[in-house]
């Protein structure tokens, strides 16, 4: 009589599994952001639109946003350039410029506010030169952009790369042979395979930028109703002991960040089911 033999997991039955990753998601992550809505259903909805919707909060919104999304733009567009250069070109050092991309999500943000307002500060070595001519980088939104352009520039890079070392340089070459210009090939065949995954790193940065705060703080100047973010007015909520205001803000940019997820999620599992990519 044949015998049947079944492959055992390394991992236990899938009722533990799932036991055991609901049981630390629910402990890590739905318990602790739990309670800030709990915190928020104790007030009115009068005190909760006060606190999020003040004039200082909507200020705080506008530059966070604002900049989040330049940023993000601005990730997008170069990540894939440096993303193409990787994949496509033989560049010395490749290990180097590797690590070096990935390099602002090892490096502490406050390591990289401190940098960064030292080298566009006054006596730094590009911000002399910038102020010599009129420019002024440190405690400006200009600052904060950049800031938030460094810290969230590795999202806009790795996901676009696997994408692009997925897709055969044949097709290319095809869509040339077939009299094809290089504008037309990007159009028809690049930019389409990329798009998802050009949407998912934008995502990914403008939520990495929105909730920046160790690096911005300190190119920022904090200037309420200019410079000051909105992480930074939950802090100082915290500060002046108005605990309510606090939670009510950060549910606010903790119900946007998960809006934008959903967004992400949804833009994967289009990218899956018409695309079969990734």
């Amino acid at each position: 009589m044949k015998k049947i033999f079944y492959q055992k997991s390394i991992l236990p039955g899938y009722g533990l599994s799932l036991g055991i990753t609901w049981l630390y998601l629910s402990l890590i992550v739905l318990l602790p952001l739990s309670t800030l809505y709990i915190k928020v259903f104790t007030g009115s909805l009068d005190e909760f639109i006060s606190a999020v919707f003040s004039l200082r909060a909507l200020k705080a919104y506008e530059v966070s946003f604002g900049l989040s999304f330049v940023s993000a733009c601005i990730n997008s567009l170069f990540g894939f350039l440096v993303a193409w250069v990787i994949v496509r070109y033989k560049i010395p050092f490749k290990g180097f410029w590797d690590a070096l991309i990935d390099l602002p999500f090892a490096l502490p943000t406050a390591v990289a506010g401190i940098t960064l307002t030292w080298l566009y500060g006054p006596q730094g070595w590009i911000g002399s030169f910038l102020e010599a001519h009129g420019f002024k980088v440190v405690f400006t939104p200009i600052g904060i952009a950049i800031a938030m352009i460094f810290v969230s520039f590795p999202f806009a890079v790795r996901t676009i790369e696997p994408v692009l070392k997925d897709l055969d340089p044949e097709v290319e070459e095809s869509a040339r042979c077939l009299g094809a210009s290089r504008w037309k090939i990007f159009q028809k065949v690049i930019f389409p395979t990329i798009l998802p995954s050009l949407l998912t790193g934008f995502t990914l940065s403008f939520a990495r930028s929105m909730g920046e705060y160790g690096s911005v703080i300190f190119i920022a100047g904090n200037q309420p109703l200019k410079t000051e973010i909105a992480p930074l007015l939950i802090v100082m909520r915290l500060e002046e002991y108005d605990y309510y205001g606090s939670a009510s803000i950060s549910v606010f940019l903790l119900t946007v960040s998960f809006v934008l997820l959903l967004c992400l999620n949804f833009i994967q599992f289009w990218n899956r089911r018409y695309l079969g990519t990734i």
